[in-house]
């Protein structure tokens, strides 16, 4: 697993090389991606499971109170983006399919049209599963996901484990967000690997992002930022004081920059969806 805080200086050494590698897929303008990760998304999942998946999610909080902590700020989250417009990835957890009451009843009733991709059955690490454990995780979230009239197109691999890539083509995917951090989108096989470019949590200021926001204006690049809505505050009033201090300044940035015809807002399937018309 990566870590998630980096240094400014090595943040900024890190775009230094982006930019000076030349990204085979050439956009027309500056892309910008949220990808949120639900690595629980309800409490009762960790009652279902018996802390015995504790480990899988989190080596500090329980899965319980991390199903709790999300089941209040995702709602929030929700919120913020459908109030600037802005469509986002919400890669769910599969095991949310067996419970009536998720936050895939909230995205399937916004009036944004969110991508809904998956994030693994139980979170978890790809990479430590056998062949047979992984394709019986992806035959299980399409089951799921059925249930609910969605075909999840985009994946996100629980821990950021990539593997069995192979399996993501045969279930229908179209794209994945790889290990390696960049600013650009790269073509394996018949999948796009949509690079994260910067991990959010309530530690970063809203300047660097829009520091980097303007390179990927600047240079025509990918800005795909992500984060795990559990790490942003334990209760209401500190998420929200963590929304308005970090996601206002940065979206409201952003969609002037739209406004201006400098940048797209895009899901990771909406940008896999246009780069495989263009290469037709």
């Amino acid at each position: 697993m990566i870590d998630k805080c980096f240094s400014l200086p090595l943040e900024s050494y890190r775009y230094f090389v982006y930019l000076v590698k030349r990204p085979k897929i050439r956009l027309e303008k500056g892309m910008f991606i949220v990808s949120v990760d639900v690595d629980v998304g309800n409490k009762e999942l960790g009652i279902i499971n018996k802390g015995e998946n504790d480990f899988d999610v989190s080596s500090t909080a329980s899965e319980y109170l991390v199903g709790e902590t999300e089941e209040k700020a995702l709602p929030i989250f929700v919120e913020l983006f459908n109030d600037f417009e802005i469509p986002v990835t919400f890669a769910i957890r599969g095991q949310l399919t067996e419970l009536s009451n998720s936050i895939l009843k909230i995205l399937l009733n916004s009036p944004v049209r969110h991508d809904i991709g998956a994030h693994g059955y139980y979170h978890r690490q790809f990479n430590n599963l056998s062949y047979n454990e992984a394709e019986n995780e992806l035959k299980m979230i399409s089951a799921g996901m059925k249930k609910f009239g969605i075909i999840p197109r985009s994946f996100v691999f629980p821990r950021n484990g990539v593997a069995y890539l192979d399996l993501l083509e045969k279930y229908g995917y179209l794209c994945y967000r790889g290990y390696d951090y960049g600013m650009y989108i790269e073509e394996k096989g018949h999948l796009y690997d949509i690079r994260p470019s910067l991990f959010l949590d309530q530690s970063i200021s809203s300047f660097f992002p829009k520091k980097i926001l303007n390179i990927a204006i600047t240079r025509k690049l990918l800005f795909h930022v992500w984060f795990h809505s559990w790490d942003f505050g334990k209760e209401h009033r500190y998420i929200k004081r963590n929304i308005k201090k970090i996601f206002v300044p940065l979206l409201d940035y952003a969609k002037r920059k739209e406004k201006s015809g400098m940048l797209t807002f895009e899901t990771m399937l909406s940008a896999a969806e246009k780069l495989g018309k263009f290469s037709v």
